[in-house]
């Protein structure tokens, strides 16, 4: 026998605020005071429906590493997909949401920048690289290299996955290269990401891994997000 409440992503995500923040971070983890200024609302406004999408688990929060008074916001992916899965289900089970087919990324140039480039940007690039095919150009860079992280290689290894082969590269040598995307992974290169001739940019709030799980739980992490973001470069 059915319920009358409506399924939990619809109640959550069905007020038009609430709809365009979920729109908003579906392209990039933002700040309250970024939501703020591409909504047009008050703060306290945004900050009562991102308290609402946090509490339904749609979103989640982390403390910004360059300011600790901000707060970087991202769509929570894998619980957006399972509820929306379970909401089609619950009006009838034809509507039930199938696990898409493996992304087909059309030839983009994707460019991923950190501080060091010696994990998190080296990382997703390698990630990106393997789940595309090879199909997706894309490079790491960083604005103060250091050496490629051991244990950032020996995560890579555990997956199959080898580390790039262009070594620390300083952001400085690509600002005069195009790329698609460039996708900033430490909040402190946000701050001073330099200019680049591409139409989109985004931020992934990701923490500078340090013990040995990190690096492990960094991977697992860029290996989802990088999964949903190759459905975004589809042909």
């Amino acid at each position: 026998m059915g319920t009358d409440a409506p399924p939990a992503f619809l109640t959550a995500a069905g007020h038009p605020l609430r709809w365009r923040l979920l729109t908003e971070l579906a392209h990039s983890d933002l700040a309250v005071h970024e939501l703020t200024a591409r909504l047009g609302r008050p703060q306290n406004l945004i900050s009562y429906h991102l308290g609402k999408l946090r509490r339904a688990e749609l979103i989640t929060a982390r403390r910004s590493s360059a300011d600790g008074r901000d707060t970087y916001y991202a769509l929570h992916l894998p619980r957006c997909s399972a509820l929306l899965t379970g909401a089609g289900a619950a009006l009838h089970p034809a509507l039930r949401l199938r696990p898409p087919s493996p992304a087909r990324p059309r030839r983009a140039r994707v460019l991923f920048l950190c501080t060091g480039n010696s994990a998190r940007s080296p990382m997703a690039e390698a990630i990106l690289r393997g789940q595309s095919g090879g199909t997706v150009r894309v490079r790491s860079a960083g604005v103060n290299p250091k050496p490629l992280q051991p244990y950032a290689v020996r995560a890579l290894a555990a997956r199959g996955i080898d580390p790039p082969e262009t070594g620390p590269t300083h952001v400085s040598s690509l600002t005069g290269e195009r790329f698609d995307h460039v996708i900033t992974l430490c909040d402190r290169v946000k701050e001073v990401c330099p200019a680049f001739d591409s139409p989109r940019r985004a931020h992934w709030s990701i923490p500078e891994p340090s013990d040995p799980p990190d690096f492990d739980r960094l991977a697992d992490q860029l290996t989802e997000r990088i999964g949903f973001f190759l459905h975004t470069l589809e042909e």
